[in-house]
């Protein structure tokens, strides 16, 4: 007779991982804590499997329990963040870079974090004057072109509960304002397949960006510069280059 235990364990222990990763997923997308009912509503798991689990989280540091008996996402999380965060921003150089050699504008990718969008990701343009951001930098969604082009790729109700939470401040006279200007503006940027930041965040600054396809969270790569040189023709020329980078970046994510 054949002995199946070992295969059994194993099984066992791949599962084991599943959920663990699916339970902090879940926290994540609950905006960053959650009671365990939520989660029992949100998954297939059991609810003594869900307290288990949470419990093993705790212990290692990967989740908090709070005063009020919710959970919430842990501090040994921050440090994996920020070590898978400067890997994927490593991969993207060398397609940031190629931006910056053929357009030789500051070439940016950002991706979504909680409400915010964040800057993993810079390769600047030799020009005196250019744009800059540093990396680690956070940002709204509805004033950077980055940021919009992540947005496209959310539902409408999705970018009403980000907009309800993170406000829609107006840096500059060409901010938008209102959640209704914000929703139009998106359907033409799913229309034309970018995004553009038209001294929205800025004042003298303009920028053109696109999502990065079956990315692992919502990202964008960007092109930026003074509007006297990031002009139409200018953008004529960056969106084919910004689609062929984001298209490498995503051929570079799922090997």
């Amino acid at each position: 007779m054949t002995d199946t235990k070992p295969a059994k364990s194993a099984g066992s222990g791949v599962q084991s991982v599943e959920r663990v990763f699916e339970l902090i997923e879940l926290v994540t997308d609950a905006g960053g804590d959650v009671t365990l009912s939520e989660l029992a509503a949100s998954t297939d798991l059991p609810l003594p499997t869900i307290h288990r689990l949470l419990r093993t989280l705790v212990s290692l540091g990967y989740a908090r329990q709070l005063p009020n008996r919710r959970y919430a996402l842990g501090p040994k999380l921050i440090r994996i963040g920020e070590g898978a965060s400067r890997q994927f921003g490593a991969l993207a150089r060398p397609q940031l870079k190629r931006l910056v050699d053929d357009l030789g504008e500051s070439a940016n990718m950002a991706v979504l974090d909680g409400d915010m969008v964040v800057y993993v990701a810079q390769v600047p343009s030799l020009h005196s004057m250019r744009m800059f951001t540093e990396v680690g930098r956070r940002a709204n969604l509805h004033d950077t072109g980055v940021g919009k082009a992540i947005l496209a790729q959310l539902s409408d109700e999705t970018v009403r509960g980000i907009v309800s939470r993170a406000g829609m401040p107006t840096p500059t006279e060409y901010s938008l304002g209102t959640i209704d200007d914000l929703l139009a503006e998106l359907d033409r940027i799913r229309e034309r397949g970018y995004a553009i930041d038209d001294q929205e965040q800025e004042i003298g600054v303009r920028c053109f960006s696109m999502a990065v396809p079956d990315a692992p969270t919502p990202t964008a790569v960007s092109v930026s510069g003074p509007i006297s040189r990031v002009d139409e023709a200018f953008g004529g020329r960056a969106v084919p280059m910004l689609r062929r980078a984001a298209e490498a970046i995503s051929a570079e994510l799922s090997v």
